[in-house]
């Protein structure tokens, strides 16, 4: 894992999946990302490195209170970039996408507003 904006998206991705179907293992992740199994295995090796997720012994991945804080974040930011852009027209998978990309690299004072905006 190269960067923050990696770290990120693996931890709102365990947190979807944790959401959609209560328990997520490394093979969990691989599907939902598309990434190798070795690129995922030493990601979670990292997220571990740093106290953002737990595994128990069955291999099951649980978010630390630090890291569902971190994948909160970031997934409230998808959920409200994302909505903010279907409703100036962009198709809904192009904005989810673009959503993406931009919640990583978006101020916390620019994403308050935008967030203020949409609440209007």
């Amino acid at each position: 894992m190269h960067s923050t904006e990696s770290a990120e998206m693996y931890l709102e991705c365990i947190l979807i999946l944790t959401q959609k179907q209560g328990t997520v293992r490394a093979i969990d992740v691989v599907h939902h990302t598309g990434y190798s199994k070795p690129s995922v295995s030493r990601a979670m090796g990292l997220l571990k490195k740093v106290n953002h997720i737990a595994v128990d012994e069955n291999g099951y991945i649980s978010l630390t209170q630090a890291g569902k804080e971190i994948a909160d974040k970031i997934l409230e930011r998808h959920r409200v970039l994302t909505g903010c852009l279907v409703r100036l027209g962009v198709d809904e998978a192009i904005a989810s996408e673009d959503a993406c990309r931009i919640e990583h690299v978006i101020s916390d004072s620019t994403f308050e507003k935008i967030k203020e905006f949409m609440q209007k």
